[in-house]
C-alpha cells in the first residue's frame, strides 16, 4: 500500500473518532491540531501535527509554534517536542497521529511540570477557538453524535493494523446467515400457505363428505 492510500485510511479513522472533539482540528488532509487541557488551563498546550509525502515510512512534522502556547517557554516546548519525538521513533511506519496525541493527553501534567507562564498580553482563554474549518452557518445545530470512549476509539485507530490498512474481508457479508434466514423464511412462509390451504379444503369440500 502506499503512503498516500495509507496517509487515506488514517485521515478517515481521525475524523471518526474526533467526530464532535473540539478539542481537534483538521486544518488540511494532511495536517491536525489538538487541544492538551481545557480553555482556561493554565497549563494547556496545542500540538501540530503535518503528515510528509511519505508518512507513515518517515516521521510526521510536530510544532508547538501556535499562537495558543504563547505562554509556554521554549525550554518547555522543546522538553514535550522530545518526548514526542521518542515517541515517534517507537511508531515509525505506522498510523501514530491518534497515538501522540492520546500520549500527550495521557502525559500532560508530566510535560508540563517546569511550565512558568512566560508574561502575555492575551489571556489564554481568548487566544484560540477551535472550529471545523469551512463550516457554513447554519440556523439549525445538527445533532451531535454519541461520543466514543477511548477504548472505542483506539479500536478504530486499530482497525488500521498501525499501517492504514483494513484486515481482509473486515466487511464482508455472512454469506451462510443470510442464506440460512432465507431458508428460514422461506419455509415459515409454506407452512403458512399448507395451513390456509387446509382451511379452504375443509370449508369447501366438507359439506359435502357429510
Amino acid at each position: 500500500m502506499s503512503a498516500n492510500e495509507d496517509q487515506e485510511m488514517e485521515l478517515e479513522a481521525l475524523r471518526s473518532i474526533y467526530e464532535g472533539d473540539e478539542s481537534f482540528r483538521e486544518l488540511s488532509p494532511v495536517s491536525f491540531q489538538y487541544r492538551i487541557g481545557e480553555n482556561g488551563d493554565p497549563k494547556a498546550f496545542l500540538i501540530e501535527i503535518s503528515w510528509t509525502e511519505t508518512y507513515p515510512q518517515t516521521p510526521p512534522i510536530i510544532s508547538m509554534n501556535a499562537f495558543f502556547n504563547n505562554t509556554i517557554s521554549s525550554a518547555v516546548k522543546q522538553s514535550i517536542l522530545a518526548k514526542l519525538q521518542e515517541a515517534v521513533e517507537v511508531n515509525l511506519g505506522t498510523a501514530m497521529t491518534y497515538t501522540l496525541f492520546e500520549y500527550a493527553k495521557d502525559n500532560k501534567d508530566q510535560f508540563m511540570e517546569n511550565h512558568q507562564p512566560v508574561n502575555s498580553t492575551i489571556p489564554i482563554s481568548g487566544i484560540i477557538s477551535v472550529e471545523t474549518p469551512n463550516t457554513a452557518p447554519s440556523s439549525k445545530k445538527k445533532e451531535k453524535k454519541e461520543q466514543l470512549s477511548k477504548a472505542q476509539k483506539r479500536k478504530l485507530a486499530d482497525k488500521t493494523d498501525h499501517k492504514g490498512e483494513l484486515p481482509r474481508g473486515w466487511n464482508w457479508v455472512d454469506v451462510v446467515k443470510v442464506y440460512n434466514t432465507c431458508i428460514l423464511g422461506f419455509e415459515t412462509l409454506l407452512s403458512v400457505y399448507h395451513q390456509i390451504m387446509k382451511f379452504i379444503s375443509f370449508i369447501f369440500f366438507f359439506p359435502l363428505n357429510l
